[in-house]
């Protein structure tokens, strides 16, 4: 009696079906919002810079209003309010985070 073979094209389908299926959402493209930017005429400095994925992103600033701005993620304990993305090096030249927002 003479061995079968799978087929390499139904292997190869398979593989491909199951990997699709199994495929963690983590892998997923996230269609994330913008953040909001903050009220230019309400920050005492207007300085930006570009952060690590490449996007310019507004500097610490102090709120003239005394209200958080908008598109705020932290205030650092200087009593400036931070925009960055990210968590790494944020307030770091502000005497550091102390709250997020």
């Amino acid at each position: 009696m003479k061995k079968r073979h799978f087929p390499a094209r139904i292997y190869a389908a398979w593989l491909i079906a199951a990997s699709l299926i199994w495929t963690p959402a983590a892998f997923a493209y996230q269609n994330l919002p913008y953040p909001q930017q903050p009220d230019e005429s309400d920050l005492d400095s207007h300085g930006h810079y570009t952060n690590r994925d490449g996007d310019t992103v507004h500097a610490p600033a102090r709120s003239r209003s005394g209200n958080v701005p908008a598109g705020a993620t932290a205030q650092c304990r200087d009593g400036s309010y931070s925009f960055s993305r990210h968590h790494s090096g944020t307030c770091s030249r502000h005497g550091g985070v102390a709250r997020w927002q």
